[in-house]
């Protein structure tokens, strides 16, 4: 047992952090980079799809609430994550950090739970990316055929014509019925499954590339975000009647389990964390980090509280602009600027969305990548997920495989069963990371930090009180899967692992040494 709760030595990961040459990772990326990368993952389906539906279906216009609960949670991770990003600076994020503290048993459980979280995460993205592509196309007169329109949604899903629109049955308005309007049943989510391809080619050229991508994207949708929160509270000043009619009441009566109330605002919590998840990808790039110490901690923390407030905005005037009863849609952003009658609005938020949620599946893929290589450096698995391009300088396999195994998932699951299993990988991961750098304080607490947790050990003990809450509100699917997906590495882990460990096998050559 105690080979497996052995600690990866500070002295190897900052070795490891030193290296240079053709077969390690390129740092080519500054602090402007690292804020774009987190703002490109966290910036997407939150505001885009989730914004919506957590108001309609748990928390009403409170959930601007939601986001500040799920947001303080993400807080103190973020310095969590911070200090660590500062003091061990390569590819690996919460795996990494949890192998320097906690031991290798739980570095592979968190390792492997991050792998779900970025492979549903990246899948789920893909799949709302898909139907706003297809709204888009439709709404500038390209409406797919019956015959073609099979292929655009994921395998027994119903989409019905309405309006010369191709859309899932819980989209139409309520006083649609279906019968009578033509429908088609899906049968692959080709579009979903050529964006992830697509992203993987990206990602296998080169980090500098896909990041320099990610910039200029994250550019264009910030400016859509705006335009949006510029129309949409310019109108409602002008229509104060409508704001007090859409928020009143601010938090409506409790209606049964997770459903409005103050635990509809926890439920509405639990639900947009989602949204949050990319702040924590920053943190596998920290071997890609130009200068690490430095800058990622502006990276994380800058990206979340840019977000954060991004979120709030948008909550409060979406919620302003339509009933909250009204917005469980795809598309609730658009839905809410046409309110304002600005008839290229929606275009443009159809337009922002496509570019927004393309580079969402572009850090996470980046970040599953980056884990696979940690692992593999270890020895936790195959040596192929750490091979490095000699041109490229990235883990070109291990994107290729992740890449390849990630796109059949939105092409043949429903998005609200991908969703349903994110958040648990996301909030385990947190508490790791947060119990690690109270246990690091304890263990070397003269070890140099260029960035500082403040008030440890309550902020990393808020952070793990915090996770654990939001994971008792998740969905018993999401505890289900989890806990299956944890079987399956474990026996991994014993079969393979444990044998071709560095670690272990360090430990042992230095037991038979004394």
């Amino acid at each position: 047992m105690a080979n497996l709760l052995a600690v990866k030595p500070l002295s190897s990961l900052k070795q490891e952090a030193g290296e240079e040459g053709e077969h390690t990772l390129r740092r080519s990326l500054g602090p402007v980079n690292l804020i774009t990368l987190g703002i490109g993952a966290i910036i997407g389906a939150g505001i885009f799809v989730l914004t919506g539906q957590a108001a309609a279906l748990h928390a009403g216009p409170a959930v601007a609430l939601s986001f500040i609960i799920a947001g303080i949670t993400c807080a103190f991770a973020g310095l969590c994550y911070a200090e660590f990003a500062s003091i061990i600076p390569i590819a690996g994020s919460a795996y990494t950090y949890g192998y320097a503290t906690l031991g290798e048993l739980v570095a592979w459980i968190i390792g492997w739970d991050l792998v779900l979280e970025y492979a549903f995460g990246a899948a789920t993205v893909a799949s709302g990316w898909s139907g706003y592509l297809l709204s888009l196309l439709e709404q500038i007169g390209l409406t797919p055929s019956a015959s073609l329109a099979r292929f655009t949604t994921t395998h027994g899903n119903v989409l019905y014509l309405y309006h010369n629109q191709w859309q899932p049955g819980p989209s139409l308005p309520m006083d649609v019925a279906t019968t009578g309007l033509p429908q088609v049943t899906g049968v692959f989510n080709i579009i979903a499954f050529l964006a992830i391809l697509g992203i993987t080619a990206i990602l296998v050229i080169g980090i500098k590339e896909s990041a320099n991508l990610n910039s200029a994207i994250v550019m264009v949708k910030l400016g859509v975000v705006g335009v949006f929160l510029v129309l949409g509270v310019n109108f409602l000043v002008h229509h104060p009647a409508l704001l007090k009619a859409n928020w009143h009441p601010f938090i409506p009566p409790h209606q049964g389990p997770g459903a409005f109330g103050i635990q509809g605002i926890v439920a509405g919590a639990s639900s947009v964390f989602f949204a949050y998840i990319g702040f924590d990808a920053v943190s596998t790039a920290a071997q890609e980090a130009k200068n690490p110490q430095r800058d990622m901690p502006i990276g994380i923390l800058g990206s979340l509280v840019v977000c954060t407030i991004l979120y709030i905005l948008v909550s409060l005037t979406l919620t302003g602009l339509v009933s909250y009863r009204e917005l469980n849609v795809a598309q609730p952003v658009a839905l809410g600027i046409d309110v304002t009658g600005v008839t290229w609005g929606s275009l443009l938020v159809k337009i922002g969305a496509v570019f927004g949620l393309g580079t969402v599946m572009l850090v996470m893929l980046l970040g599953q990548s980056r884990v696979f290589f940690s692992m593999s450096r270890d020895g936790l698995l195959p040596k192929w997920a750490s091979a490095i391009h000699p041109k490229f300088r990235t883990p070109w396999i291990s994107n290729i495989v992740v890449g390849t195994i990630v796109a059949f998932l939105p092409a043949l699951l429903p998005i609200d069963k991908l969703a349903a299993l994110v958040n648990m990988g996301t909030l385990l991961a947190f508490s790791i990371v947060c119990a690690g750098v109270w246990i690091l304080r304890v263990r070397h607490p003269d070890l140099e930090r260029p960035f500082r947790t403040p008030m440890v050990p309550v902020v990393p003990i808020l952070g793990v009180l915090s996770a654990f809450y939001l994971m008792v509100n998740l969905p018993l699917l999401t505890w289900e899967v989890v806990i299956v997906w944890l079987i399956v590495g474990l026996v991994i882990y014993f079969t393979y692992s444990t044998k071709h460990s560095k670690v272990q096998q360090l430990s042992v050559a230095t037991t038979r040494s004394r």
